[in-house]
């Protein structure tokens, strides 16, 4: 039976995002369905011409490019919706005219690609009646039940050859260099990278750390005649008894808070303590660039194919996931109810102490 289903991705971008859409369009098209591209997220329901076809022609070359074809927005959320009136920012719910455009589409299924704020409107529709199945997309690795999100694997790449390419200068004009990296209140890109880079310290926001450890360690590594340290701060670590640094807090023109600014304010600190030169490099949105590498490629396509498989058996509420080597999916539900983050006592932590990293603590 042909079927018209759409595809939308929402949030930040990452690499990957293409491979999702290809391996949707190909594998909906080979059932002889029509697909439908939702541009910029659920902002495009809003506009119908926003709402466009998808063949084989409009994938083809696709794969390996970086960012997502259909565009994307990490504030359009129809059941709060910013619109400017009478000079000042409000927010409207517009959840209604969305879903109206839904039934005028005719869509059998709806695959939204997000992470946890994209997934969290995806079930709210959902329980709106639309028939929505989900892909996880984050370089922050935050989503439950999945053993990783596409995007994620790429982020800690670029992460690893920044810090490849730190350690040069740092060992050469020996200094303290800090690489701030994201991940919002996770810490996976900033201890798979450290540890893939041969950092000295690793601070994630997991473990709040103790400034005057983290200068006891660089000091101890100086005696030993290591006379520079790579130190890898994630966009959300904080001291003990300490906040977050915030770069613009929610509830402004920010839907949620953005964070940025830790590795300045920790070189700061530490600057009270040490003598030697520190220097900060924030990798930003370099993270989410570039394309994507073989494992997020596969990944992405994998997820995609998936999505096509559950809108044809019908199970609608279900996410895409990673188990194992296996592909098999979870309800959306269960994988917003928390973050996934690093556990302080478990596996990862441990080895990384072993190597003799330090963590704040």
């Amino acid at each position: 039976m042909s079927k018209r289903i759409a595809i939308l991705t929402g949030g930040g971008d990452c690499p990957g995002l293409n491979a999702v859409i290809r391996g949707v369009v190909k594998a909906a098209t080979g059932r002889g369905w029509e697909v439908i591209g939702i541009e910029d997220g659920f902002d495009g329901f809003l506009h119908p011409e926003k709402c466009r076809p998808l063949g084989i022609e409009e994938v083809r070359g696709i794969l390996p490019r970086g960012g997502t074809i259909l565009g994307t927005t990490n504030r359009g959320n129809p059941f709060s919706f910013p619109i400017m009136r009478e000079g000042k920012l409000e927010t409207v719910d517009v959840s209604d005219e969305v879903i109206s455009r839904i039934d005028h589409l005719g869509l059998a299924g709806l695959v939204v690609v997000g992470g946890d704020g994209s997934l969290k409107i995806a079930l709210e529709l959902m329980r709106r009646g639309v028939p929505i199945v989900g892909v996880p997309k984050t370089i922050d690795n935050d989503l439950l039940e999945t053993d990783v999100t596409f995007g994620y694997n790429t982020a800690v790449e670029t992460a690893t050859d920044a810090l490849d390419k730190l350690h040069s200068t740092a060992e050469s004009h020996h200094r303290v260099m800090v690489l701030e990296v994201m991940g919002r209140y996770a810490g996976w890109i900033a201890l798979e990278s450290g540890m893939a880079g041969g950092a000295d310290v690793i601070l994630i926001p997991e473990i709040p750390y103790d400034i005057e450890k983290v200068y006891a360690a660089i000091t101890a590594r100086c005696k030993r005649g290591r006379r520079f340290s790579v130190v890898v701060v994630a966009e959300g670590a904080l001291p003990k008894g300490g906040g977050r640094v915030v770069k613009e807090a929610a509830g402004g023109r920010s839907v949620v808070e953005r964070l940025g600014g830790v590795g300045e304010a920790f070189s700061n600190e530490l600057k009270g303590f040490l003598e030697m030169d520190i220097r900060v490099t924030v990798l930003g949105h370099l993270q989410r660039g570039g394309s994507p590498s073989t494992f997020d490629r596969c990944l992405g396509s994998r997820f995609g194919v998936k999505a096509v498989e559950l809108i044809e058996t019908g199970a609608f509420g279900q996410m895409a996931c990673l188990k194992g080597r296996h592909i098999t999916s979870v309800a959306i539900e269960d994988a917003v109810r928390s973050l996934n983050l690093i556990d302080p006592a478990g596996e990862l932590v441990r080895h990384a102490e072993a190597l003799g990293i330090m963590l704040g603590r």
